[in-house]
């Protein structure tokens, strides 16, 4: 299930997608990172597939597919909790040839599944990003936690979408899932920055 691949969505979910772009363009910018990314866990075949990419691989990366499990995030999808790999060739769990096959190999990686209701729908990567842990591994966990917040509830929002039940009646739900975004985007240094203004821009339009 690839999420562009339904251009007659209409409109609402034009929106979304410019909500869940925002929200790793957030990521890349609080963390001045080469790119950020959202991958969406496929429910039916377990792959991963980029839904949303910022910075190295934004052209091109769109709706491609890794198998489950593959590399950090697809640890990070299995597992549920969260990884910083400084140095990407000392950590068994990352998967050169997948990296290789994008076009652009990281040299670190921060990676945060997005769950939703106990269950892990996707994942927040980070690649390269320029602080090399001068907040302290803690504070950057926290913070890539809370952006991980905001992508799940956009990535939930692109997945009622789609669901049958939902299509009846979606505004409720929709609604609900802005408010805590506006709610929760990070209020610290950082979000003064347009692209996070942009993430509050966006949510308020939705709303």
């Amino acid at each position: 299930m690839y999420l562009y691949d339904h251009p007659s969505a209409g409109d609402a979910e034009i929106t979304e997608r410019r909500l869940l772009q925002s929200i790793v363009e957030v990521a890349r910018e609080v963390f001045d990172a080469a790119a950020s990314s959202v991958f969406l866990v496929d429910p039916d075949t377990g792959e991963l597939v980029f839904e949303a990419v910022s910075g190295e691989g934004e052209e091109h990366l769109l709706g491609t597919r890794f198998p489950a499990g593959t590399g950090i995030a697809g640890w990070v999808a299995a597992s549920g909790q969260p990884m910083i790999a400084d140095d990407v060739a000392d950590t068994p769990q990352f998967a050169k040839d997948a990296a290789e096959s994008t076009g652009y190999v990281p040299g670190s990686i921060m990676a945060a599944p997005l769950v939703r209701y106990e269950r892990c729908i996707g994942v927040l990567e980070v690649l390269d990003r320029a602080s090399g842990g001068s907040r302290g591994e803690l504070a950057e966990v926290n913070l890539l936690g809370l952006l991980a917040t905001q992508a799940a509830y956009g990535l939930e929002l692109l997945l009622r979408l789609r669901s049958a039940s939902a299509a009846a009646s979606p505004g409720d739900d929709v609604h609900v899932l802005l408010q805590r975004i506006s709610a929760r985007v990070p209020r610290g240094a950082g979000t003064t920055h347009p692209t996070a203004l942009k993430l509050l821009a966006v949510a308020e339009e939705l709303l």
